[in-house]
């Protein structure tokens, strides 16, 4: 085996065990989890129920030649859905291990409570703050409602800032969206962000890659599925995807569905993450730790250092 392989394999190894909690779940987790490769022309699944060693690996970099950096995709906190103290536990658990990690920032993908009350959000933010790194969130339809409306909208604003914006690290942009507003039309307030997402994606003339980070997920198991609590409307859900062929998007972030749900659409990687409060496929509670190089993204799982739900 020629040096790649083994760097890439070691690398994997070790990323897929770090950090996950009791000892006995590291097993299980090399097993269950899938990690992906993605070049600027071509995904690679270089990790699924088990680890491959095939001649694929010589397409990829050599990882250590490259100037990377990290991020942390944090899904759901939703103070109250698994229990008050429980979720205020479990979320402080995973402030610590991000602070224990290198990583530049975290990208927090909605449902930030999961009844909305002042004393509910300044628990939140009382946690959050602990962060030692920056963070940027978008809302969740717990945080301002189903279907938003203007004092759901300016209360958010009010208590968290924008709900949508774009932000460039070392030549990737990040563009952070509010899927309320995709996913039902609102009319003025749908239109602007419609516009804005539209214009901010297309500035670059694709340049520069991008990372899309909601809260719905774009689809759950195929792109022509039907509309369901849990996605976005195939009207939109179809404009969306055909924006980020043309744009360069090389991954879209979400939340909401409190399961592992990974795709690779076209090259794009679509990721709904595990949740910090709970998830109904019964995965253990944690984030997904995201690394960034020139021209390739990868992730893996990171649970939390507690008993599993």
């Amino acid at each position: 085996m020629k040096l790649i392989n083994i760097l890439i394999t070691l690398f994997l190894l070790l990323g897929c065990v770090s950090n996950d909690g009791a000892g006995g779940e590291a097993k299980e987790e090399i097993k269950s989890n899938s990690l992906f490769l993605f070049t600027k022309n071509k995904a690679l699944e270089i990790v699924k129920n088990g680890f491959s060693t095939g001649d694929k690996y010589e397409e990829a970099r050599m990882f250590e030649e490259l100037e990377a950096f990290s991020f942390v995709q944090l899904c759901d906190p939703q103070l109250g859905m698994g229990g008050y103290e429980h979720d205020k536990a479990t979320f402080k658990q995973a402030v610590r291990q991000i602070n224990a990690l290198d990583v530049d920032f975290v990208a927090i993908c909605g449902d930030f409570v999961h009844h909305t009350s002042d004393s509910s959000f300044q628990d939140y933010i009382e946690i959050r703050n602990g962060l030692k790194v920056p963070y940027y969130e978008v809302p969740g339809n717990h945080d301002i409602g189903r279907v938003p409306n203007d004092t759901t909208l300016a209360a958010y604003r009010s208590l968290f800032g924008k709900d949508y914006y774009e932000m460039m690290h070392k030549d990737m942009r990040f563009i952070f969206v509010n899927t309320l507003l995709w996913k039902t039309d609102i009319g003025k307030e749908s239109s602007m962000h419609d516009d804005w997402f539209r214009s901010t994606l297309q500035k670059s003339e694709g340049k520069n890659r991008a990372i899309v980070v909601g809260h719905f997920p774009i689809f759950l198991k195929d792109p022509g599925e039907e509309e369901t609590y849990f996605n976005l409307p195939p009207e939109k859900r179809e404009e969306l995807l055909q924006l980020f062929k043309e744009n360069n998007v090389v991954a879209y972030l979400s939340g909401h569905k409190h399961e592992l749900i990974m795709h690779n659409y076209e090259g794009i990687q679509l990721v709904t993450g595990e949740s910090t409060a709970k998830n109904f496929d019964k995965r253990p509670f944690g984030f997904r730790k995201w690394k960034v190089y020139e021209d390739t993204v990868i992730h893996r799982f990171v649970a939390l250092d507690i008993p599993r739900n």
